[in-house]
């Protein structure tokens, strides 16, 4: 009756170490995973002026193949801690607050004539490096 009990806190102490490994292994490739994703996040800084397009998260629902899932542009007016933003949608003036993940810097074009190429010729320049 001694050995047996003797064998089964020999296997009770060997459970604890396997599940101690498990642990300290499931804890290394979860800082890995961590330390990936942290590297794949873009650091973006906004200031107040700036235009920027809202990720509108609804469109993923009704999938449009030409549809554009961002909107805008919005003007920031206020930075926040915690990189939230402000924006103010200049077309009617409604103000709200939106997490900065969902927002992106807005690059505007010159309108046509004003030293910008034609699009024709934009297409042409784009086929030809895809082409050759």
């Amino acid at each position: 009756m001694k050995a047996a009990g003797k064998k089964r806190m020999e296997q009770l102490v060997e459970l604890e170490e396997f599940m101690m490994q498990a642990y300290e292994n499931a804890k290394i490739q979860k800082e890995k995973v961590k330390k990936w994703h942290d590297k794949k996040i873009l650091k973006r800084e906004f200031a107040e002026g700036q235009l920027v397009l809202l990720f509108n998260s609804r469109l993923k629902l009704f999938l449009g193949k030409l549809k554009s899932r961002w909107s805008g542009p919005f003007k920031i007016t206020k930075v926040c801690l915690g990189g939230a933003l402000e924006l103010i949608n200049e077309k009617d003036g409604e103000r709200f607050l939106v997490n900065g993940q969902r927002v992106k810097h807005y690059f505007w074009r010159r309108k046509r004539g004003s030293g910008c190429a034609s699009l024709e010729a934009s297409w042409r320049m784009i086929c030809s490096f895809f082409l050759s």
